[in-house]
């Protein structure tokens, strides 16, 4: 059974109420003193192939509700998790500092790195204190000056996605928002340290995209990454954000997806019911493709890394020209 902490989805109910069954049925025969191992056996069995039929079929809508789950480890559980020697570095010397984006230097076994990553809250209280994990473009701009602390210090990058698009608000307007991801996007194709990008849970928009560009795109297997948030898709192509589930078909924002797309490199894996059932598993498959990607791209010449990643984003989709003779 889940227990009490776990908040269950509408399509994993048929695999609960078979658990509870099961326990049901363990208390009553231990109240009367009854056999009943041949009725549990079956009954586990039954559970072990709906579980199975449930998670292996998911559609985009059910994996943005796994992503969504209010328990799935954030950016700070995995920061905890897979490093050591933390230090956060606060401001963007020029407004503020945003509590939506965190970033410090920290060690990855014997890697020294610099980790950014957008941090949403675990309650309310949390939430609005990080902004929902919607970037403000102090946000931004202190993950450029790290960034450029990184580059400055031969030190390589390793970024966190989990956000539905950066903060909407009129003070966002008013700073820059759209300067400073447009900034970051520019720096990053050109940075001079490799780039390892991960993304653990929603990553949407330009929220997402301005710290989304690198050398290797991670994503674990139950995270999304799509050019708008689902509700926003909705809300513009018919005017109802109520049917975001329509909206995750047609975006293809799932890791399987954006693999065949090759958006992204790499899938993490996690439990099959999500990384909110074993955040210690999790962490420790999205440390090992971490560290692997990352010796192996320190193995790589500057000039020919920079070359690569201006070709993985250069080459990232299809298009014709007018003039192109596919078109005659």
């Amino acid at each position: 059974m889940a227990d009490e902490h776990y908040q269950i989805l509408e399509f994993e109910k048929p695999v609960y109420e078979l658990k509870k069954k099961i326990e049901d049925l363990k208390h009553s025969a231990k109240e009367k003193n009854l056999n009943v191992d041949t009725e549990v056996k079956a009954l586990e069995d039954k559970v072990a192939r709906l579980r199975e039929e449930i998670y292996m079929n998911l559609n985009p809508w059910q994996i943005v509700q796994i992503m969504r789950h209010q328990k799935r480890p954030k950016t700070l559980d995995y920061i905890r998790m897979i490093f050591t020697d933390f230090m956060e570095m606060h401001g963007d010397r020029s407004f503020g500092d945003d509590k939506a984006i965190i970033g410090g230097t920290a060690r990855l076994n014997d890697i020294p790195v610099m980790l950014i990553g957008i941090q949403k809250g675990k309650d309310t209280k949390e939430n609005i204190l990080r902004n929902f994990g919607c970037g403000l473009p102090e946000g931004y701009r202190k993950a450029l000056r790290l960034m450029k602390y990184a580059e400055k210090f031969h030190i390589p990058v390793v970024t966190f996605i989990d956000t539905n698009g950066a903060f909407p608000g009129l003070e966002g307007e008013e700073r820059g928002v759209a300067e400073a991801i447009a900034r970051n996007l520019l720096e990053m194709s050109h940075l001079k340290v490799p780039i390892v990008v991960t993304v653990i849970g929603e990553g949407g928009s330009g929220g997402a995209l301005g710290i989304g560009v690198g050398d290797r795109v991670l994503m674990l297997k139950y995270a999304t990454y799509s050019v708008i948030s689902f509700e926003g898709c909705a809300s513009i192509l018919w005017s109802d954000a109520s049917k975001a589930s329509e909206a995750a078909k047609i975006l293809k924002p799932t890791a399987k997806d954006l693999l065949e797309l090759r958006v992204i490199d790499e899938i993490i894996e996690e439990p099959l019911e999500g990384a909110h059932t074993n955040p210690e598993a999790v962490a420790e498959n999205l440390k090992a493709a971490i560290e692997n990607n990352l010796k192996e791209l320190m193995k790589t010449g500057l000039e020919e890394l920079l070359e690569k990643r201006y070709e993985k984003f250069r080459s990232m989709g299809v298009y014709t020209t007018a003039g192109d003779p596919a078109n005659v």
